[in-house]
């Protein structure tokens, strides 16, 4: 009986040594993806501002888009401008006549 019982017993104590070692393994584990967890989440931060960042660029790049004028308007407004004055210069002649 006694064989039985103390190769049981190292049984039992190898047993218990296969669980610690798996939970020391499994503990350092647990640590190391948390830790790259939480980088992950700081880099999806980082990258999440960077867009909001490009998107307001973008957003402001297009306004100064919209306002901005070509040169064929500029040029296009002035001849306009300068038909007007053309007209109202004719239309000030026949009233002071």
């Amino acid at each position: 009986m006694s064989k039985d019982y103390q190769s049981a017993l190292n049984n039992l104590k190898r047993k218990i040594e296969i669980i610690i070692s798996k939970y020391e393994h499994t503990s350092s584990e647990n640590i190391r993806l948390t830790k790259e967890l939480a980088d992950a989440k700081n880099a999806l931060d980082t990258n999440n501002n960077k867009v909001k960042e490009l998107e307001l660029r973008i957003s402001n790049l297009q306004l100064a888009e919209a306002f901005k004028t070509s040169s064929t308007d500029v040029k296009e407004a002035k001849q306009k401008i300068g038909k007007i004055v053309k007209e109202i210069d004719k239309c000030i002649a026949l009233l002071n006549d």
